[in-house]
């Protein structure tokens, strides 16, 4: 039996992952969840799995979390610091790194350090960290395993095959509920048409990273991390129907896809019970009622972020970081409805333009340049709201 730790267990990602579970009852065992504040699901979720540690990052749920365990036999946690200490101190064999954003990191770095796999589903721990991430998972020798269908239907493609062989990788994009837009019509977007997505249901800044094509440029530079492939060999098509869910193309012209219907159940499947096939009752693809699959070059001019993703790639060190929480303010401000939809782009260009890149960083340095991003995006933001 496989012992999970589950970083994220409210997200889309972290219930997804309870599901397979449950479906799946004697293959694993819940070990440890951390939540961010939905106190009554996280209670839910202890009193049905019955782990023995959970945590709420946010301390001003803690009562509420308490009062609802009860007599529950589980150690309760909170804050950022009860997070490191779960990372550090959990029994678990996996950990499901499910957490959004940035804060993903930390903890992810502290379970590969203590020889713990992981299913990474918190594509900023490799946006922001690659470098330092690969290199402790090398040196722990644990297994990385993509959970990002993406990734996933890359990794699963590559299965057999040899590093030299791979002549680029095509990842897919749906492009979101506004392909096609123009820029005049771009400017009104609201947040409640950017969250409704066609395909896929996702938690909101994720749903927000999709509208932008931000999504798409944090799997590219992902994609560098977990393949270890150059920007020029990672590419990028516009898929409407999200059925292919990435490709790899070989040196001599052959192309492998990995096709399925959009549900984010069989990736995290695929990575938990890595390097087997576990049977599964998920709806299966029907070709006879395939109409048509489509493709498109993205749209670079109005959906800028994709383009500013491959810079940050290109130039390296801490600016991937920077860029990332450049784009996580900004999406929070524009779910706020405090920034428009254009500004989103706006707002990490101009910290781009601002940070000072440190290579070779540390996961101090990589910290650092995350906060010193959000500090300079909430004046840019400041500044253009007055």
């Amino acid at each position: 039996m496989k012992s999970i730790g589950i970083f994220g267990s409210t997200g889309s990602i972290g219930q997804s992952t309870l599901e397979i579970v449950r479906k799946n009852p004697g293959l694993f065992h819940i070990s440890c969840l951390a939540a961010n504040r939905n106190a009554a699901l996280l209670a839910a979720q202890a009193m049905e799995f019955k782990p023995g540690c959970i945590l709420i990052t946010d301390e001003h749920q803690l009562p509420h979390l308490k009062e609802l365990i009860g007599n529950e036999p589980v150690r309760i946690l909170s804050g950022l610091s009860g997070l490191k200490q779960m990372a550090q101190e959990a029994d678990f064999d996996m950990m499901v790194s499910a957490m959004v954003g940035a804060a993903g990191l930390e903890p992810t770095v502290a379970c590969i350090k203590r020889g713990k796999d992981i299913a990474l589903a918190n594509k900023e721990t490799l946006v922001a960290g690659g470098a330092l991430v690969t290199r402790l998972v090398r040196e722990h020798q644990v297994f990385m395993i993509p959970v990002d269908s993406e990734h996933s239907a890359i990794f699963q493609c590559l299965v057999g095959e040899r590093p030299e062989t791979i002549g680029r990788i095509i990842l897919t994009a749906s492009g979101g509920p506004f392909r096609g837009w123009s820029r005049e019509q771009l400017r009104t977007v609201t947040p409640e048409q950017a969250l409704k997505h066609p395909n896929w249901s996702m938690g909101q800044k994720i749903t927000i990273d999709s509208a932008t094509l931000m999504n798409k440029g944090l799997e590219v530079i992902e994609a560098h991390w977990l393949f270890n492939l150059p920007p020029e060999y990672i590419d990028v098509v516009i898929h409407p129907q999200s059925i292919i869910h990435s490709m790899v193309e070989f040196r001599d012209g052959s192309v492998k896809a990995q096709m399925g219907l959009p549900d984010m159940k069989l990736p995290i499947q695929y990575a938990l019970t890595y390097p087997e096939r576990q049977a599964s009752d998920f709806p299966r693809l029907d070709f006879r009622t395939l109409q048509r699959l489509d493709f498109a070059r993205p749209d670079s001019d109005n959906f800028p972020c994709l383009k500013l993703a491959y810079q940050a790639l290109a130039a390296g060190g801490t600016l991937p970081a920077a860029l990332n929480a450049a784009n996580e303010i900004a999406v929070e401000y524009f779910l706020k409805k405090m920034i428009p939809f254009m500004a989103i782009p706006e707002v990490i260009d101009a910290v781009m333009q601002h940070h000072r890149i440190a290579y070779d960083p540390r996961l101090e340095d990589i910290l650092e340049a995350d906060r010193n991003a959000r500090e300079f995006a909430l004046k840019h933001i400041k500044a253009i709201t007055v």
